[in-house]
């Protein structure tokens, strides 16, 4: 069951799973307090329960806040995390599929978030499941450490997405990777008749070689990086992301000149 947050005990909760998610130093935590009095203002706390009963676990929460950007009445989704027995259920999916309809009701045009590009479970669920697009790439968007062992030595750089509200959460398409793919970082590709077509590769589980490979992980990081600003600044798109046992690709297109 999906809903908002109410009680107390559960806002309280919503923050437990922010420490299990992130870790206890994570300086980035929303307390209980900013989680309900955003719900005063058009924002949205809303969580996943396991059942409907008084004694219900929360296995998952979104969090977000609505203000007005360009003219336009617009939520920035903050937050989102499940605990770790409940992924890969659809939770994370469907939380932010409830976070829209509420907002909706609003007359919210668009919703935006980030996301590591780095992180290949978040690629598939923003961009595959969502449909969401992405605007821009920000290095250390929110400093170079939260005190989150997440993401420790590798910094904060984010993708920026959009996902309109009034638009369908579809599927994107999921075709064949070429051999290109395996440039990690580099922007390799090819061209043809639609126009260009590069793949940046990501690793299969970035936060697990954080753990088990500090210095890899940087790698990845400083190898993505400069791609990605540089094919947004040349004119790419990210078009689509696949995912493979071995990592993720990135798909960035542009038309032809």
């Amino acid at each position: 069951m999906i809903r908002r947050v109410e009680t107390q005990a559960e806002y309280e909760e919503c923050v437990r799973i922010q420490d299990e998610t992130w870790g206890a130093g994570f300086s980035e935590r929303v307390p209980s307090a900013i989680l309900k009095v955003s719900q005063y203002l058009g924002g949205v706390t809303a969580a996943a329960f396991d059942s409907e009963g008084a004694d219900a676990r929360i296995l998952g929460f979104v969090f977000g806040m609505t203000g007005v950007r360009d003219g336009q009445l617009v939520h920035w989704s903050d937050m989102l995390a499940v605990r770790p027995e409940a992924r890969d259920h659809g939770i994370g999916r469907r939380l932010k599929l409830y976070q829209r309809s509420l907002v909706a009701e609003l007359g919210v045009t668009q919703i935006l978030w980030t996301f590591d590009p780095l992180v290949s479970r978040n690629a598939h669920l923003n961009l595959n499941a969502l449909g969401a697009r992405v605007t821009d790439y920000v290095p250390d968007m929110y400093g170079a450490d939260t005190g989150s062992t997440l993401h420790q030595g590798i910094g904060t750089d984010r993708f920026v997405v959009a996902w309109e509200v009034g638009g369908a959460a579809g599927q994107m398409g999921s075709g064949d990777v070429s051999g290109a793919a395996g440039q990690r970082g580099s922007g390799a590709g090819n061209r043809d008749g639609r126009g260009t077509e590069v793949v940046v590769e990501i690793p299969h589980d970035i936060q697990e070689l954080i753990v088990v490979d500090p210095a890899a992980a940087r790698k990845w990081r400083e190898s993505t990086r400069p791609a990605f600003l540089r094919l947004l600044a040349d004119g790419y798109r990210v078009a689509g992301f696949e995912r493979s046992p071995a990592g993720g690709f990135y798909r960035l297109s542009r038309d032809s000149d």
